[in-house]
């Protein structure tokens, strides 16, 4: 415990013996890792890199999966986007006859018109297949977490239907982990909903993940979480330096997409910029990380872009990395069209990409071999990456919903913290509140204050030196995401930030 947190201790203490705060408040302590739970960890076993292995077989052999071929008229038969999107939603159905008819899958089916100076030069008929695992508790089922990849691909012309263009990295990896997810998951049954999705359209313009954002917009799905799978092959090429399989970096944009400019002043005001929901997403699917991927000596030499603290130090054999960043440079990704519809999105991508591999003819030049060919594909590391979305899906999907309205009241000047929150729906028996905390120069949480079932709190710490962030835990120890604290002028918070 830092001197810092024992601070914070013996101030809490103080107020709890004068009866300032319900008894059953506990002072502030180290966030230490959940529980496991055993159905999720036997799933998490489940997960078989031969079987992923399969899936990109699979879909490279429908030679080029460019979204533009679904015009096509005389592609030889199992080529192209159309029988690739056919064959995805018949695994989905076989999935769901091994469960019993447990998933519902679905094609989100429609025509995108055609423009000058797009990619999409004429209307084009674009296909999302998704699977949905309905929750079994009727006040919660509502609630939504989705993992999706894309599975179009390109070669280095994007209008090119023909050549082939195997993208098996780009992005038959990410499409891997979403199928993968589906087969282990939907042997169990969660409280709230899990959607399993393969887009099409990425390569055009983030095409299929736009109308499938704002269809879930305007059916009003309750979406919680959004993890995007792109390039998260784990590239292996001999001459390659830097590529580290310990890790995988997770995406989330600072400032909520669709924030309107007085919520960006009071963004601003309030130095919220990095605790967006993309951003509690990430930090709570590092919180599952340290749960069900077990601590080892990590000696690695520091890495291009690491810091060198990061060289030698305790941490999951298998964990992400959080880049606080929408995405990387010059390139853009399918959670991007969430975030812009007010979801909360991240991005898994490999640790280090090989351009060679993406986007490319398959050529040899100068002895280097071009093309995102199957052959470079880890997928020992494809399955590490799916376990970690498997684990954070289900975490959500068991956990409480967020907490509702959640705010600081900052009616007046003082040096305490006033936080008020209201329980989501369907707040199960048993479950409770928790407060997380970290400095302001903290990139996450570092303190968690048990506040049972109360719904507001005063603390005996500055809200202008402290962050904090409340979560809610169920009966088993599922966390769900944190909710940073909007300010209020009264006691009842109001929402300032996009509903997410």
């Amino acid at each position: 415990m830092t001197s810092r947190t024992r601070c914070i201790a013996t101030a809490v203490a103080l107020l709890l013996s004068a009866h300032l705060l319900p008894a059953q408040q506990a002072a502030p302590q180290p966030i230490t890792p959940a529980p496991t739970d055993p159905a999720i960890a036997t799933a998490l076993q489940q997960v078989s890199p031969q079987n992923i292995e399969a899936t990109i077989t699979k879909l490279v052999s429908f030679k080029n999966r460019s979204t533009l071929s679904s015009m096509e008229t005389d592609l030889p038969p199992g080529t192209g986007v159309t029988a690739a999107a056919d064959w995805i939603f018949s695994e989905f159905e076989r999935y769901s006859a091994a469960c019993g008819g447990c998933l519902e899958v679905k094609r989100d089916d429609f025509v995108e018109p055609g423009a000058p100076n797009t990619r999409i030069l004429h209307n084009t008929r674009l296909q999302n297949i998704y699977a949905i695992l309905k929750g079994t508790d009727p006040a919660q089922t509502a609630r939504r977490v989705l993992v999706t990849g894309h599975y179009d691909s390109r070669n280095s012309d994007t209008f090119n239907t023909r050549d082939p263009a195997p993208g098996a990295n780009d992005d038959a990896s990410g499409t891997a982990v979403s199928l993968e997810c589906a087969r282990v998951l939907s042997k169990l049954k969660f409280p709230s909903t899990i959607i399993f999705v393969a887009v099409a359209g990425e390569e055009q313009g983030l095409n299929g993940s736009a109308h499938l954002a704002k269809l879930a917009r305007s059916e009003g799905w309750n979406l919680e979480a959004v993890l995007n799978n792109d390039i998260v092959g784990g590239d292996t090429t001999p001459s390659s330096t830097g590529q580290d399989k310990s890790v995988v970096r997770v995406f989330s944009e600072g400032v909520p997409g669709p924030s309107t400019l007085e919520q960006l002043r009071t963004i601003q005001t309030i130095g919220a910029e990095n605790d967006s929901p993309a951003r509690e997403l990430a930090r709570a699917i590092a919180d599952v990380s340290r749960t069900y991927l077990l601590p080892t000596d990590h000696r690695a030499a520091a890495l291009p872009g690491r810091p060198r603290s990061m060289a030698i130090r305790r941490v999951p054999a298998f964990h992400p990395v959080l880049i606080f960043r929408r995405d990387r440079f010059l390139r853009g990704g399918d959670h991007t069209s969430f975030s812009l519809e007010g979801f909360p999105a991240v991005r898994f991508t490999e640790w280090q990409e090989n351009f060679d591999h993406q986007h490319q003819d398959l050529r040899t030049e100068n002895g280097i071999q071009y093309g995102d060919l199957i052959q470079y594909d880890d997928f020992d590391y494809i399955a590490n990456v799916a376990r970690l979305n498997a684990a954070a899906l289900a975490t959500f999907a068991s956990a409480p919903g967020l907490p509702q309205h959640v705010g600081v009241v900052t009616t007046g000047l003082d040096n305490a913290t006033t936080l008020n929150w209201q329980p989501p729906a369907g707040f199960p028996a048993g479950a409770t509140f928790e407060i997380l905390t970290r400095a302001t120069t903290d990139s996450d949480w570092t303190s968690v204050i048990p506040a049972g079932t109360a719904t507001t709190i005063t603390l005996p710490i500055s809200k202008d030196n402290t962050i904090f962030g409340i979560r809610s835990v169920d009966a088993a120890g599922h966390r769900s995401a944190a909710v940073y604290p909007m300010p209020i002028r009264g006691k009842q918070p109001t929402a300032a930030t996009p509903k997410s």
